[in-house]
C-alpha cells in the first residue's frame, strides 16, 4: 500500500537525518526518485516550492511528495512519518 510506503520512507528520513531540512534534501531526492514517485527533473521544482511555502523545507517537501503520490491523505501520512521520530524522542526525553 502506498500510504505504508510513504510513512516508512519519511520515517526513515526523519530518523536518520541530522542538520535540518536542507540536509534532508539529498536523502529525500534519492528515496523518491528510486521509488519512481517523482522524476529527477522535478526535484528542482520540489525544492523551489518547498522553499517559498511557509514552514520547514523538509516538512513542506514531505507534504508535497505525499500529496503527489497519495492525495490529501498521502501528504498527511508523509508529514506524520517525517515528524514522528522527533516526536518520539521528545516524548521519551520528557
Amino acid at each position: 500500500m502506498v500510504f505504508i510506503s510513504l510513512f516508512e520512507v519519511f520515517f526513515k528520513i526523519g530518523l536518520v537525518s541530522f542538520g535540518g531540512g536542507y540536509a534532508m534534501i539529498p536523502l529525500i531526492e534519492s528515496e523518491i526518485v528510486k521509488r519512481g514517485w517523482l522524476l529527477p527533473q522535478e526535484i528542482d521544482n520540489l525544492v523551489a516550492v518547498s522553499e517559498v511555502t511557509p514552514g520547514s523545507i523538509s516538512i513542506n517537501t514531505a507534504t508535497f511528495v505525499g500529496y503527489r503520490v497519495g492525495g490529501f491523505f498521502g501528504g498527511l501520512v508523509a508529514t506524520l512519518g517525517l515528524v514522528f521520530p522527533s516526536l518520539l524522542v521528545v516524548l521519551f526525553a520528557a
